[in-house]
């Protein structure tokens, strides 16, 4: 059985979508799923539990680190997977992710441990600013052979093995990311999920500073550990310049305003924080007009 866990603050926006696309032509007892409601002010957990076949608990406390660690210690089954709330994917996408896993478990070869869906960015309702920096991000070459950024990661029995409890990181996806090595994971193409960018530029270059604090702190606890739970992934500080730019001269000018974006929120990362921000997730593209879509064959 093929456990997802589903961590869920202040998600009834969008927490209903998510649960109805993966549930939709699936068997009962085919997915595990529980949805770890933490801290909520709206109605989270009551949108949730309407679902059949979905388990839910509602921490008093917000934190993402917690959830995930609440969710693992009831799901039952494997692979598991670590879905976002606002990521949208077909159980037919479940599976193709499922099978990659078990079909690789059965081989001589290299096992794959760990895997994620193609990523696409949605940024029609964004700003010219926001489109201009991920024009350049989503051609860099740190997301090939990574887990990051996609808002959905499963792990065979053995992966999930790698590590006991989450620990007390805002990356969670770095994290886990950390623990593979190139040959051990994998983008299963045949899978497409779907990100929302930020609706405005300020939320993104906050999101970009929270990610960037996140990531120094990853670091450091990892390097503190003697690389024993493994090493977080690095980009190349001017790949957007030499790998992305350089080679796309159409891109120059988004690369501009890419620049800035990132130099802004470097800066920012390294301010104190005026406010404690458990999730460091952007809001703006969680309105509850704005439809995230998730699509996968069955090729694996």
């Amino acid at each position: 059985m093929t456990s997802i866990v589903i961590a869920a603050h202040n998600e009834a926006a969008v927490i209903g979508r998510c649960l109805d696309a993966l549930l939709a032509g699936t068997s009962p007892g085919e997915f595990d799923v529980t949805v770890v409601a933490n801290g909520c002010t709206d109605s989270t957990a009551q949108v949730a539990a309407a679902r059949a076949m979905v388990r839910v608990l509602d921490l008093p406390a917000a934190g993402k680190v917690a959830a995930l660690n609440a969710g693992d210690a009831v799901a039952v089954g494997y692979p598991r997977i670590y879905l976002d709330a606002d990521i949208v994917i077909p159980a037919v996408g479940v599976r193709a992710l499922r099978d990659v896993l078990s079909a690789s478990a059965g081989s001589q070869a290299a096992k794959t441990l760990a895997v994620t869906a193609r990523r696409e960015v949605d940024v029609s309702r964004s700003p010219l600013l926001v489109r201009a920096y991920f024009a350049i991000n989503s051609r860099l070459p740190v997301f090939r052979h990574a887990l990051i950024g996609r808002g959905v990661i499963a792990l065979s029995a053995e992966g999930r093995g790698r590590f006991g409890r989450f620990p007390d990181v805002i990356n969670d996806d770095l994290f886990l990311d950390s623990l593979f090595t190139i040959a051990e994971k994998r983008e299963v193409s045949s899978v497409t999920v779907q990100v929302s960018a930020p609706r405005r530029t300020r939320d993104l270059v906050r999101r970009l500073a929270r990610v960037r604090r996140g990531n120094a702190s990853m670091r450091a606890a990892l390097a503190a550990d003697g690389g024993a739970r493994g090493a977080a992934r690095r980009g190349a500080r001017l790949s957007w310049l030499r790998d992305v730019a350089l080679r796309n001269p159409t891109l120059i000018p988004a690369a501009t305003c890419y620049a800035a974006i990132t130099f802004t929120a470097s800066v920012l990362a390294m301010l104190p924080q005026r406010t404690a921000d458990a999730w460091g997730r952007d809001d703006s593209s969680r309105r509850d007009d704005y439809q995230v879509s998730g699509r996968a064959t069955a090729d694996g």
